[in-house]
């Protein structure tokens, strides 16, 4: 079996683009920074893993997803190689995306980016714009875990 479930934040916007053909199809690539539950003095707190979405996945993420947003990812793990300009073979980890969810709030993410501190970068544009999936609302913060059917 081959299933890989993770909880992480966009280290950026997802990449997309449209293969040719008759019927294009997107393929959205973006990397997620997952926190290790325990780390070594000197570790990286986080795991930089690399995903990739394709169609309707692919268009999901390049609609609604932005950098800094936690997001729940399920997929299968997919190790390909191809060689570089220099004719040296290289690997490739990565999760192939069957399925993305939201895995905080809307206003979460929108206060969290609004009291980011900025980066003194000349290339910074405004903050990511909002985001509202069709068909889905937020949860109010006022209700309660014993409220929720699940």
């Amino acid at each position: 079996m081959n299933k890989v479930i993770l909880m992480g934040r966009l280290t950026g916007d997802p990449e997309v683009r449209y293969s040719q053909g008759s019927e294009p199809v997107a393929v959205a690539k973006y990397r997620l920074a997952v926190n290790k539950r325990f780390k070594r003095e000197g570790e990286p707190d986080a795991d930089f893993i690399n995903c990739v979405a394709f169609g309707k996945q692919g268009e999901f993420a390049e609609k609604y997803l932005k950098k800094g947003m936690q997001i729940a990812v399920s997929g299968r793990l997919q190790v390909r190689t191809y060689d570089d300009k220099n004719n040296q073979r290289q690997w490739i980890t990565e999760v192939v995306i069957e399925e993305q969810d939201f895995a905080e709030s809307k206003s979460s993410f929108e206060s969290r980016m609004a009291n980011a501190p900025r980066e003194p970068r000349q290339d910074r544009g405004a903050p990511p714009p909002a985001y509202e999936p069709e068909g889905f609302s937020a949860i109010a913060e006022s209700i309660d875990d014993d409220d929720l059917p699940f």
